[in-house]
């Protein structure tokens, strides 16, 4: 995972426009998914060469009756919870007000890094305005102008100087291979966990939204080691309130970050929603391992074709996943529930297969051979060399004279290709096309 940082502070101080600044116009992680505010707040950031994940809790939004004070406190608690730092922003304009100092009461309670940027010192002139702000007892403030990026480099650079070690938790988890459940609320996420486990382990109800925490509990499957993580249901956008659910969204999403084998669960009574195809969507960008696992299957009367019908569905409906094996099954009996399990060995250890260079060079040849790439610009395109580079996903690189004359359809019949030839069942293939350099291109 990579690190957190969240910004807090009272409304109209500047922190959408500091997450902005600091995300730049890269494309927020989850822009098109639930647990967003209108402000969007998640999004991906990069300073000096280290990636982390900002959090904007910006805006409030008339969701209850409780006063503004109450708000602030329940926002600011959840960011704490949610980052390994704290980016505390106040207004050098309007001055120490009674509201920052309940959020700075907050933060003293904390032991993880909370960093104090008084925004809105436009230039040298307005830095006397700091001292107002050392009333805060704290021994360094970063006085900063989020809109003209004034001062940002030194509140950054002490950012990153202050995540956490992650050398030795990296080498941990490469042990071991994390399975996130995923899916909408009720569709049975729970009760897919409990039957695995075999003991109740997590809580299950039929009110929706029951889980808010992801829960993670390690098993084995013939002496291999596997965590499996239980999410909280992901909403439509439409439909999320509660700033507690929220954040309860963010950690779903952050469970599939940290996952190498996802398995989505659809509702056989319900059919598939635009919402499924949404949360398929983010594993699938991930690059993650992927089955897809037809719940409440119990509650179907098997008629004749009905699981083809079903199968043909889910291919139509799901076209990135095309790769996903289906398994029709009931969490609450345990049909299907052993099927599913096989599945995931299986495309755990496609996951991170290695093909030899020399086979996937004859792969391409023939690949070439059947089908040539299109001209770009009237000039032929000639691919070179083909490797893989990485696995989880499985990731491979092709040296070829004009990377960008590569039309995305040619792209997936290569990997449609390389698939037919070496397997890779149940999970992602990457592609990457490069332009060839004499020195690193096999004669």
């Amino acid at each position: 995972m990579k690190p957190i940082v969240a910004i807090v502070g009272r409304p109209n101080v500047g922190k959408s426009t500091l997450f902005n600044k600091i995300v730049r116009r890269r494309k927020a992680l989850v822009d098109d998914l639930p647990g967003l505010t209108r402000d969007r707040i998640y999004g991906e950031a990069n300073w000096d060469g280290q990636e982390f994940i900002m959090i904007d809790t910006g805006g409030f939004e008339p969701v209850s009756r409780e006063r503004l004070l109450q708000q602030m406190q329940e926002q600011v608690k959840l960011a704490i919870e949610e980052a390994e730092l704290i980016i505390f922003i106040l207004d050098a304009k309007e001055g120490l007000n009674p509201s920052d100092l309940e959020i700075a009461k907050l933060l003293r309670r904390v032991t993880k890094p909370v960093l104090y940027a008084v925004n809105k010192i436009d230039g040298k002139k307005q830095e006397e305005k700091l001292y107002d702000f050392y009333r805060l007892g704290v021994e360094r403030l970063f006085p900063i102008s989020a809109e003209h990026r004034r001062g940002l480099g030194d509140l950054l650079d002490e950012v990153i100087s202050l995540f956490p070690e992650r050398e030795a938790e990296e080498r941990e988890e490469q042990e071991i291979t994390r399975i996130a459940v995923i899916g909408r609320p009720n569709v049975g996420k729970s009760s897919l966990v409990n039957q695995i486990l075999g003991f109740q382990r997590v809580l299950v109800a039929e009110e929706p939204g029951t889980t808010r925490d992801p829960i993670d509990t390690v098993f084995r499957i013939d002496d291999r080691p596997y965590l499996l993580i239980d999410t909280a249901g992901i909403r439509r956008k439409g439909r999320v309130s509660l700033r507690l659910e929220k954040y309860s969204i963010i950690k779903a999403l952050k469970s599939i970050d940290r996952c190498e084998v996802t398995v989505l669960m659809l509702d056989a009574s319900e059919g598939i929603a635009n919402q499924d195809i949404r949360v398929a969507g983010y594993a699938y960008q991930r690059g993650k391992a992927c089955i897809i696992f037809v719940n409440k299957w119990d509650l179907i009367r098997e008629d004749k074709g009905i699981r083809s019908k079903w199968a043909g569905e889910i291919k139509y409906r799901f076209k990135y996943l095309s790769f996903a094996p289906i398994v029709f099954g009931s969490a609450l009996t345990g049909e299907g529930v052993g099927e599913a399990l096989d599945e995931v060995v299986k495309i755990d250890n496609e996951y991170r297969r290695r093909i030899p260079t020399a086979l996937l060079n004859t792969v391409l040849e023939k690949a070439l051979r059947k089908h040539q790439p299109p001209l770009y610009r009237s000039r032929p395109l000639k691919l070179y060399y083909l490797t893989q580079v990485s696995i989880r996903p499985p990731t491979f690189v092709i040296f070829v004279n004009y990377p960008r004359g590569i039309h995305f359809s040619y792209e997936r019949y290569l990997a449609n290709q390389i698939r037919e030839a070496c397997g890779f069942e149940g999970t992602p293939i990457r592609i990457i096309f490069r332009q060839r350099e004499r020195s690193t291109v096999k004669p």
